[in-house]
């Protein structure tokens, strides 16, 4: 009998303590989730303020532009409509699991923004008297650093996104992630057209084209 006993504590003693290392792990999973996931959000905020940053250079830009003479009409359209539809798609933090097909709208959106500006910048070369401008040459300052913080940001969403991916990934952690509604997150993805930011530096001492 009491062979018994003894066998029965030490089970409930084993059963014990296994029960608080599963709970300890789980906790502690749980939690490197939370912060991971927190990263991500707080990342994609940066991302978001760089491109709201340059879509709000593009007003000025356009108005300024448009002041030369003679200058492509269907360039300025092309820009306004591209920062429009940038402004017309939203993705919140909760998008990016819940919803990751917005992101790739987002990027979509943002690239065409991307072309009509490099149009755009490209156009300007046939104006050299753009060059006395004194506020298009601190806008084309001003964008190029944008451009350049943009692709960083993305860079770094990217780094901490598979950060997150990968520990939800990861076996046993993933069936806490499961139970926990921890799902992958998306990426910004390389495409040939968007690997590099729009060209902003002019050679004004070329003729205007004929």
């Amino acid at each position: 009998m009491k062979k018994i006993l003894l066998v029965l504590v030490i089970l409930v003693v084993f059963v014990g303590v296994m029960v608080m290392a599963v709970g300890g792990y789980t906790g502690k999973k749980y939690n490197e989730f939370v912060t991971l996931s927190e990263k991500v959000d707080s990342q994609w905020a940066q991302v978001q303020n760089v491109y709201q940053r340059r879509a709000d250079l593009v007003p000025n830009l356009v108005a300024t532009v448009s002041g030369a003479a003679n200058f492509e009409k269907s360039t300025l359209i092309a820009v306004t409509e591209a920062r429009a539809s940038v402004a017309s798609v939203k993705v919140d933090a909760k998008d990016l699991t819940d919803h990751p097909e917005k992101l790739a709208q987002f990027e979509q959106a943002q690239n065409k923004l991307s072309s009509a500006l490099s149009r755009l910048l490209v156009t300007v070369e046939r104006y050299p008297d753009l060059k006395a401008n004194s506020n298009f040459l601190e806008l084309q300052s001003q964008l190029e650093g944008t451009e350049n913080r943009i692709s960083v940001e993305r860079g770094r969403f990217n780094e901490v996104a598979q950060a997150y991916n990968v520990a939800v990934k990861e076996f046993p952690a993933m069936f806490i992630a499961r139970f926990g509604g921890f799902n992958p997150k998306p990426y910004f993805q390389a495409k040939p057209e968007s690997q590099e930011a729009p060209k902003v530096n002019f050679n004004f001492d070329q003729a205007p084209a004929k």
